[in-house]
């Protein structure tokens, strides 16, 4: 269950209100941040007005006056553009007790806390879109001068927004894999089995609601249950009968090697990626 944030006396800004950087805004605010303590940045007026009247959170293209106002700034721009807002937090006054949170994709605590400089309490962050609908996957890693309070702060944060584990950033990699990338993944599933429902003759709109709600009912049961996810599809499979043979011809089709072999190449570009960005900085 998502946690609330009423009681959360502290200024947060969020750099970078793109698809994420909105997801995080609702989400707290859902949660119950006032609008008042929050603010975020986006790279045009056009985009920062859009931000502003939708959410009601003062949002900026310039936004070094906040910066040394917040008690955490979350940095939710692309790997490419972290350098860039790094150097305008420094620029701005950082304050050295303001907790810095990256959601950036592949970005290594040891090159933020290094941009940051000092002692900077910095935790990276991989979360997913899902907390839109404050049903996020987040999973969290301190870095070295994070303290437990600051932990305890980026988690109440994504909580809010969802569920989070805390984690070793060693698992970052194959977490963007699974959970970052991940609802990507479920989108295509639900497409192609509302299709096949349409094939077999299914109007389109009742095929996806059938769709959605059973993907979600399923994960559900699965989040609810301590029987393994295997325990329960063979609660469906009855002798003879047509899920079996469904499931034959998913096994034909190589579905679990696919799959991993999906997560494989989501990990092997991500590293990829990395290793591009460190040799440019």
């Amino acid at each position: 269950m998502v946690s609330t944030l009423e009681s959360l006396d502290r200024r947060i800004g969020i750099v970078g209100a793109g698809a994420m950087g909105r997801a995080l805004l609702r989400g707290f605010l859902a949660g119950g941040v006032p609008p008042e303590r929050l603010w975020a940045a986006t790279h045009s007026g056009g985009s920062a007005a859009e931000v502003e009247a939708e959410l009601g959170v003062t949002t900026r293209v310039d936004y070094a006056t906040f910066v040394a106002q917040s008690d955490a700034i979350v940095i939710a721009v692309k790997p490419q553009q972290v350098a860039s807002v790094t150097a305008a937090l420094r620029a701005a006054g950082l304050r050295p007790n303001t907790l810095v949170i990256s959601v950036a994709a592949g970005v290594k605590l040891a090159r933020l806390e290094a941009e940051l400089g000092a002692a900077q309490p910095v935790v990276r962050v991989m979360s997913n879109t899902p907390c839109f609908v404050r049903e996020g996957m987040t999973a969290i890693a301190p870095g070295t001068h994070a303290s437990t309070e600051d932990l305890a702060l980026a988690e109440r944060l994504f909580l809010a927004v969802g569920k989070c584990l805390v984690l070793e950033e060693r698992h970052f990699d194959a977490v963007t894999a699974i959970s970052g990338s991940g609802p990507a993944y479920i989108y295509l599933i639900i497409e192609a089995l509302t299709d096949a429902g349409v094939r077999v003759g299914l109007p389109r709109d009742v095929a996806l609601t059938l769709v959605t709600q059973t993907v979600s009912g399923a994960a559900k049961m699965v989040a609810s249950s301590d029987r393994h996810p295997a325990s329960l599809r063979d609660d469906v499979t009855t002798p003879a009968g047509c899920t079996i043979g469904a499931l034959l011809v998913l096994e034909d089709g190589k579905i679990r090697s696919v799959l991993a072999q999906a997560v494989e190449e989501a990990t092997r570009v991500l590293a990829a990626l990395q290793t591009a960005t460190a040799v440019k900085a």
